[in-house]
């Protein structure tokens, strides 16, 4: 018995029977006979590489470096089991979440809104110029993306003889067409787009596959694996990169067909103006990058031909107190009380402190469950002890929280990779290579709410920690990934019906994803070059035009012209001479410092010459309790990474302002 699975990474390729008198090999020798008996009845060998779907495949374990990791699929199924019983025995007052399919033109409509075009449906009070401006620093492929849906929601509109005060989108791009024709004060906008044109294909076959398209993806991906590092390209949109592979992947696919597709080692390529992670960025600029992303990942669907479907939770009633069953947002403002500052909930921060207090080495952690009975007893003294204080945690073996922790993740009202985009996680599996699927779920790491997104890193964070002790534990990645997934992706709040070859495509897919959010959670976390500098664009653009307003306002007002311009370069230049950055440091004894740009200066040594002058107190501060920020300019605020080469960064925004302080909690 074989089921393919449509994800690229797992494929389920044998079945063999568990019984004691049978040997793994001898289950292969019957021709043509059926597993009929359970599914929990054994275990499916999990090998990563290309499989073509035959009648009979032959099991080759040593077809694969990975087919040693006989995978007991047997976890997975009781894991299931374990979220529909749970399901059952929920309490009707405690969550009812109703899923709506969008109307025909709604689903648009709510895009173009989120993505920051509310103007368009008179549902904005700001400026109709400030769309214009956001459309001029789109790429090639994001614009587009931006133009069809705003024609769908015109064309219903149009059927439904809605009065809508909607512009022409003739009229709007037309627009931007024209802005980007003139290209006024080209310098910004060039340097940042450089190394995107060289990714550019021929418009016409931008967005040639049809999204939502049901035919499935085979699993051959562009690039075969190479034995050394790669590295992951950031600085380039990734839609328009997916342009440049679609023209060649004819080639490739014919080449590469039948090579063993292990996961590659990508790397985060070393960027000289710093990388930026999630929780660098001021709120403001955060925001930006979240309607860049959206626009980015709906392009980068519509070229690769994956259906991107926002599903939307329209009705749920849940607990305003708790511990199980409770939404993030609600446990955290009960936290945050206890805690000020806190980002993760204190019952999940609690239950992984109880997992590593009984040692990570533990064989079978996150396997092997806690007595149900024993269980439901502890979650039910949770409830009314946890936040009193007078919970007995001595009581709870170490199996005991993992299962409690997972219990926490699958008995959330709503996913914790949110109602709207979990089916968009589960769909990066249909995406035809490594890269592409990893791309993917950057974006969608970022556009995930921060309740959901810091509890998800903490988890991941954990998970990797118990991997690392995978030679005591015998839990590699993919054991914790079969066992994780059924917990994060089959949700109580999506009651479908699948088909049993469906269910096993998802258990090989969603594991696969898992194990890709385990292994490159770093490179999930990043956020992509091209994005930081399209909110550069965005802010120089804003400035531009809140600089000319102000000149307006000033002449209006009778003030001298000229001296406002001295007194502003004089407060941009202030005393400090060409190739020297001013640092300030309000919070430490050495309160300002002049630097001397260096090709080789970085941030880490900026950061060791303000540590170098401490005294007293402020000595005992250590490297990574404050950190320099580039603060104003073209961008709202920045936390700079060690490796930050300050010239580049100058370079790029020279009228930052440079400040040495701790992160915000």
């Amino acid at each position: 018995m074989s089921w393919l699975s449509s994800s690229q990474g797992v494929v389920l390729t044998a079945y063999h029977h568990s019984g004691k008198d049978q040997a793994v090999g001898e289950s292969q020798g019957k021709d043509g006979e059926q597993a009929t008996s359970s599914r929990r009845c054994g275990q499916y060998t999990m090998n990563q590489e290309i499989t073509k779907v035959k009648e009979k495949p032959p099991f080759d374990r040593s077809s694969s470096q990975d087919s040693v990791d006989e995978l007991p699929m047997e976890d997975y199924w009781t894991e299931v089991d374990n979220i529909k019983k749970s399901s059952e025995n929920r309490q009707e007052d405690q969550e009812v979440v109703v899923v709506k399919e969008p109307d025909e033109g709604e689903l648009e409509e709510e895009w173009l809104k989120e993505a920051g075009f509310s103007i368009l449906f008179g549902e904005s009070a700001e400026d109709p110029q400030e769309s214009m401006t956001f459309l001029s620093t789109l790429t090639r492929m994001q614009a587009a993306a931006v133009q069809k849906r705003v024609e769908m929601v015109y064309q219903t509109l149009r059927k439904k003889n809605k009065q809508h005060q909607i512009p022409d989108v003739r009229n709007i791009f037309a627009q931007r067409r024209e802005s980007k024709e003139k290209a006024p004060d080209g310098t910004e906008s060039q340097s940042v787009r450089t190394n995107e044109n060289k990714y550019q294909g021929k418009d016409d076959q931008a967005c040639s596959l049809v999204p939502g398209e049901k035919e499935l993806i085979p699993p051959v991906p562009e690039e075969a694996p190479a034995s050394e590092t790669d590295v992951i390209t950031l600085e380039v949109s990734f839609a328009e990169q997916a342009v440049n592979q679609k023209e060649s992947s004819k080639e490739r696919t014919q080449k590469n067909k039948g090579y063993d597709t292990l996961l590659p080692n990508f790397r985060l390529p070393k960027e000289k103006t710093g990388t930026t992670k999630i929780g660098d960025l001021a709120p403001q600029d955060m925001k930006k990058v979240c309607s860049f992303a959206l626009i980015e990942l709906t392009a980068f669907c519509d070229v690769v031909g994956v259906e991107l479907k926002k599903q939307k939770a329209v009705k749920f009633k849940t607990k305003d107190s708790g511990v199980f069953g409770v939404p993030l947002t609600v446990l955290l403002e009960q936290d945050q009380r206890k805690v000020p500052g806190t980002r993760i909930p204190l019952i999940f921060q609690k239950l992984i402190s109880r997992i590593e207090e009984g040692g990570l080495e533990t064989e079978g952690l996150l396997r092997i469950p806690g007595a149900a009975l024993r269980i439901k007893s502890l979650c039910q003294e949770l409830e009314a002890k946890f936040y009193e204080g007078i919970f007995n945690w001595e009581s709870v073996k170490q199996h005991d929280a993992a299962s409690l922790l997972k219990r926490f993740i699958r008995e959330l009202p709503q996913p914790l990779l949110s109602v709207e985009y979990l089916t968009a996680f589960q769909a990066v599996q249909n995406l035809p290579t490594k890269e592409q699927q990893l791309q993917a779920l950057n974006l969608l790491v970022i556009l995930l709410p921060d309740a959901n997104r810091d509890t998800l890193k903490a988890l991941l964070e954990f998970l990797q920690r118990v991997i690392d002790n995978k030679e005591k534990n015998k839990m590699t990645v993919m054991n914790v990934a079969m066992v994780m997934a059924p917990n994060l992706f089959m949700c109580h709040t999506f009651s479908l019906k699948f088909s049993e070859q469906q269910e096993f495509a998802m258990a090989a897919g969603t594991a696969n994803i898992m194990n890709l959010l385990i292994k490159y959670q770093e490179l999930l976390w990043t956020i992509p070059k091209f994005l930081v500098n399209q909110v550069r664009r965005l802010n120089t653009a804003y400035l531009k035009k809140d600089k000319k307003m102000r000149k307006k306002l000033l002449k209006k007002m009778a003030y001298d012209r000229e001296k406002y311009e001295k007194q502003e370069k004089s407060t941009n230049d202030a005393d400090v001479p060409q190739g020297v950055i001013r640092v300030q440091a309000p919070h430490l004894s050495k309160v300002s410092m002049a630097i001397q740009l260096t090709e080789k200066l970085r941030a880490s040594d900026v950061l060791a010459r303000f540590l170098s002058q401490e005294s007293g107190i402020a000595q005992t501060l250590k490297k990574g309790e404050v950190f320099l920020y580039e603060v104003g300019g073209n961008i709202g605020e920045r936390c700079l990474d060690d490796d930050t080469y300050m010239k580049d960064l100058y370079q790029l925004n020279p009228n930052a302002e440079w400040v040495i302080k701790s992160k915000p909690s």
